[in-house]
C-alpha cells in the first residue's frame, strides 16, 4: 500500500452544524422518518445520489472507477428512546425502553410523547420523586424501568384522562438530547451515538466531492434500526466486498478508547473484525498522521453484525469516536470526529490491495496470507510475503 497521504481536509464547522441539526430531530428506533428526510435533503444539496428503502434506510453512492469489489461505510440514524407500556391509574405512564439503556439515565429526563393527536411534553421520574413526601426513601428506590414513570405536562389524573388526550399504549417517547458544544471542543449530549457518526460521514462525503475518483464505488449507508439489532442487513449491495461501520467507542476504565483520535475496534460481541481490513485502517492512520488506538468491546455490536448474520460475505471493521458515559449523557471531542472523517477520506481514496475480493468466489489464486512465522525468524522472501491489507 502506498505511503502517500490520502486524507483530505475536513470542514469542522460544517461537521458541527450537521451534528447540531441532527440532534434537534427526535429519532428513536421506529420513529425515524423525519431524520431520514433531513439526511436525504442534505445529500441532495451535496449533489450525491441516493436510494431509499421502504422503511427509510438510505444508500448513497460515490462512483468509483470500478463497481466490482465496492466498499461501504455505514452508521445509524436511530437512537435510544422509550414506548408507553401502560396508562396508569394515577395519570402517569409506564414505559419500556427502546434499545438497551439504563433507567438510571432516564430519571429526570425531559421527553416528548408522540401520539396520533399530537405531541405532549413530559418528565421521567422515579416512583417516589418528592423529598418533602418520602424523605430518605427516595435514596432507597431501586433502579429499573419498573421504578420510573412519565409525568405528562397536561391535565391527567387517571388512565381515562390520558386516553382522552389521545395517549395510547405503544406511543413513542423521545428523550431530549440537551446538547452543549463547548469552546474547548467537547460535545456533551444524549444521542451522540450515533448522530455524531452520521455527521462524520456527511463531512467526509462533502470533502470527497471534488477529490479524485475512488478506485471502486463507495456506498454510504444510513440505517434506521441499529439500536434494536437490525443494522445493515437489508441495505448492503451484493457488489460490496468490505464494510466499515462508524459508531462510538467506550471510553471507560478497563477500555483503551479515547475521546481524541480514532479508536479502531479489533472485536466486539460478534467476534474479531476482519484481519486485513482492520490492519489496513491502522496503516492508513499511520501513513496519514492520524492519532489512533485499538480496543475490544465486550458488550457491543454494530451495524455490521446483522449483515454478517444474514450471510453477507464481506470484510468488516469498526472505527469509532471515544464516548464517555455511552448510552447515558454522553461526551465526545471534536478531535475524534475530525480524525474519523479524515480516515474515511483516506480509506475511500486508498488503492485496492486484494483484487480477488472483486469476485464472490474463486480458487486459491490471490487469496490473502497471515503471518505465521515466529517474530524472531528472518523475513520471508518477497514471493512469500504476507499480502497487503484489504
Amino acid at each position: 500500500m502506498s505511503e502517500t497521504p490520502t486524507r483530505l481536509d475536513i470542514d469542522v464547522d460544517y461537521l458541527q452544524r450537521c451534528l447540531a441539526g441532527l440532534l434537534e430531530i427526535p429519532s428513536p428506533t421506529g420513529y425515524t422518518d423525519e431524520i431520514v428526510r433531513s439526511v436525504c435533503t442534505e445529500l441532495e444539496s451535496l449533489g450525491i445520489e441516493y436510494q431509499l428503502t421502504r422503511r427509510g434506510a438510505i444508500r448513497a453512492r460515490l462512483p468509483g472507477r470500478r463497481s466490482a469489489g465496492a466498499r461501504a461505510i455505514v452508521s445509524h440514524l436511530d437512537t435510544l428512546g422509550a414506548q408507553v407500556k401502560a396508562l396508569k391509574p394515577n395519570g402517569r405512564l409506564e414505559l419500556v425502553p427502546i434499545g438497551t439503556w439504563s433507567a438510571r439515565f432516564a430519571e429526570g429526563a425531559r421527553v416528548t410523547i408522540f401520539t396520533e393527536k399530537g405531541a405532549y411534553r413530559g418528565t421521567i421520574l422515579p416512583l417516589k420523586a418528592s423529598g418533602h413526601t418520602y424523605g430518605d426513601e427516595i435514596d432507597k428506590m431501586p433502579i429499573g424501568w419498573d421504578h420510573v414513570e412519565l409525568r405528562v405536562d397536561a391535565r391527567a389524573d387517571s388512565a381515562e384522562q390520558l386516553g382522552m388526550l389521545g395517549i395510547d399504549i405503544g406511543d413513542i417517547v423521545a428523550v431530549d438530547p440537551q446538547p452543549e458544544f463547548s469552546d474547548t471542543g467537547y460535545i456533551i449530549s444524549r444521542h451522540l451515538d450515533n448522530k455524531a457518526g452520521v455527521a462524520v460521514m456527511l463531512a467526509s462525503m462533502r470533502a470527497l466531492i471534488d477529490a479524485p475518483q475512488p478506485p471502486v464505488d463507495v456506498y454510504w449507508l444510513f440505517t434506521i434500526a441499529e439500536e434494536v439489532g437490525h443494522g445493515a442487513a437489508a441495505i448492503l449491495p451484493p457488489e460490496v466486498a468490505s464494510m466499515v461501520a462508524v459508531d462510538n467507542g467506550t471510553s471507560a476504565p478497563g477500555q483503551n478508547s479515547s475521546e481524541f483520535g480514532v479508536t479502531l475496534s479489533m472485536a466486539d460481541m460478534g467476534g474479531p473484525f476482519d484481519y486485513h481490513l482492520t490492519r489496513k485502517l491502522a496503516k492508513l492512520c499511520q501513513e496519514n498522521d492520524i492519532r489512533m488506538r485499538k480496543d475490544i468491546f465486550r458488550y457491543y455490536r454494530s451495524d455490521s453484525a446483522s449483515a454478517l448474520e444474514a450471510g453477507a460475505d464481506v470484510r468488516t471493521a469498526l472505527v469509532t469516536f471515544g464516548v464517555d458515559a455511552s448510552h447515558g449523557y454522553e461526551r465526545i471531542h471534536m478531535h475524534a470526529l475530525r480524525s474519523l472523517s479524515e480516515l474515511l477520506t483516506a480509506y475511500t481514496l486508498s488503492p485496492v490491495a486484494i483484487p480477488r475480493d472483486e469476485k464472490d468466489i474463486g480458487d486459491l489464486s490471490g487469496f490473502t496470507r497471515q503471518p505465521t512465522a515466529a517474530a524472531s525468524s528472518p523475513a520471508p522472501a518477497p514471493s512469500e510475503r504476507t499480502a497487503d491489507p484489504a
